[in-house]
């Protein structure tokens, strides 16, 4: 992978990082019950997501 494809991919990954917590704060100010846990669900797999293309960035 050249470098400007590492880039792009750390960029995707930051990204999907940044939103996850986005997600995350609103989640526990604002909602409860099952709105709660889905939201909190889906930050983090976008949490997941975000450190294995990190992770692929650097490799």
């Amino acid at each position: 992978m050249d470098p400007m494809e590492k880039m792009w991919v750390s960029f995707l990954g930051i990204g999907l990082m940044v939103i996850a917590a986005v997600i995350i704060s609103f989640a526990r100010l604002k909602t409860r019950g099952w709105v709660k846990l889905v939201l909190s669900s889906i930050a983090f797999v976008m949490l997941l997501f975000g450190f294995v293309y990190g992770m692929f960035a650097i490799i």
